[in-house]
């Protein structure tokens, strides 16, 4: 791993034994700064900026509670774990109201510091992760930006502020690319749930995977779980769990998930002890699940239980109107990420993508809008920009002079 690319830890410690032996187990995975008593630790909080620091609590100079102090008024805050010899219920308290995420004894096995510094880091990347959906949510993803012209889009738009705030699962099916997670991700922001939006992959995990994502598992449920960890029902508890590709999931898991929705519990694998959830569960397919039911591959009763609203996204060969509108979005989203000078495009630019059939959907033009921007040389997209497979077709650009197409173009193109 390269230097810049690691954590950074700081270690305060007035024993120069233990700073020298914890320096040299970290050194190799994280970025490692001393401090050799608590005033100096302060100082450096003051100067720098720090992933996690572990800090002794009876130092010279400063305690380790005046260290959380000064590290607790950085923004963003570092991680805090108390690594002590005073070890003691009282003191753990105290450590943890202080804003310590952690408290480890001494003399502690250095494997076991690892794993809870591991975990306290790995935590904090889902935190940041999620504020950074949230910040993207509040821009991207409001209702009134989701930018659409077409009548199907409208009245989806509409169904969207209607049901946000109800309890009901939600079915969203449509192609693949045609912004089903997008939707969901606003019925999310409007729903005005405190949780999180936590999305998953079915089609990207196995179902032994699958199961333990979704559940957790318990210690020792099964080789390789080495510790608890939490699925994803409990980290979007009080939130949305967006389900993707649900016709994969296969019938094992398809009969627990049933269950949650019937009692709004479940059990970790390995576990016995029931768990409540507070999850809107809303779920995506692209493929025809009341085929599968059919076929026996889904069961029936799970599909009413996740079907209770549906929507269907047309594909964007069907919404021709919402071509200009998001070529418009694409491109300035790309000019400023790119720092290119791109404000406008061409009429036979616009009306060449407006006549393509997009097989994938707003996921492919957005892909298109991208390549015309970073391979631009000015600041109008021209017809030369539009990729070959498109610009190629000659029964395309001759369907792109049409009044009906050019009628489609708004004034952001160039004449």
């Amino acid at each position: 791993m390269n230097e810049e690319n690691k954590r950074t830890i700081m270690i305060a410690d007035d024993e120069r034994h233990t700073r020298d032996a914890l320096e040299r187990f970290f050194r190799k995975k994280y970025q490692v700064t001393l401090a050799e008593d608590g005033e100096r630790a302060v100082n450096l909080l003051q100067r720098n900026n720090y992933d996690l620091v572990l800090t002794d609590l009876n130092m010279p100079g400063a305690s380790g509670m005046e260290v959380i102090d000064a590290a607790l008024k950085k923004s963003p805050p570092p991680i805090c774990i108390v690594f002590t010899a005073y070890g003691s219920i009282e003191n753990a308290i105290a450590a943890i109201k202080r804003g310590a995420t952690d408290f480890v004894t001494k003399p502690g096995n250095l494997e076991q510091l690892n794993h809870v510094i591991g975990k306290a880091l790995e935590t904090r990347g889902l935190k940041t992760e999620n504020q950074r959906l949230k910040k993207r949510l509040s821009s991207d993803f409001e209702l009134e930006n989701i930018v659409a012209k077409s009548p199907q889009m409208r009245e989806i738009m509409n169904m969207v502020s209607q049901i946000a705030k109800t309890r009901s699962t939600i079915m969203i099916s449509g192609e693949s690319g045609t912004g089903k997670e997008v939707i969901a991700r606003a019925i999310h922001k409007l729903s005005e749930r405190s949780g999180a939006f936590v999305p998953v992959n079915c089609a990207a995990l196995p179902a032994t995977l699958l199961e333990s994502e979704l559940f957790g598992h318990e210690k020792g449920s099964f080789t390789g779980a080495i510790d608890q960890k939490k699925g994803r029902f409990e980290l979007a508890d009080g939130g949305t769990l967006f389900l993707d590709e649900i016709g994969e999931v296969d019938q094992m898991v398809q009969v627990k998930l049933l269950r949650v929705l019937e009692t709004r519990t479940f059990e970790r694998v390995g576990g016995e002890e029931p768990i409540f959830t507070d999850t809107r569960l809303i779920s995506a397919t692209n493929r025809d699940l009341r085929q599968l039911v059919d076929e026996g591959k889904f069961r029936e009763d799970l599909f009413y239980r996740l079907d209770v609203i549906s929507i269907v996204m047309p594909p964007l060969r069907d919404r021709v109107e919402d071509i200009p509108i998001l070529v418009k979005r694409f491109m300035d989203e790309f000019a400023e990420f790119n720092e290119k000078p791109v404000e406008a495009i061409s009429d036979d630019a616009l009306a060449a993508l407006c006549s393509y059939s997009w097989p994938g959907n707003i996921r492919e033009l957005r892909n298109c809008v991208e390549q015309m921007v970073v391979l631009s040389r000015g600041t109008v997209l021209e017809l030369e920009n539009v990729p070959r497979n498109i610009r190629h077709q000659q029964e395309v650009l001759a369907r792109a002079a049409t009044p009906e197409l050019l009628d489609l173009i708004p004034s952001f193109s160039a004449a």
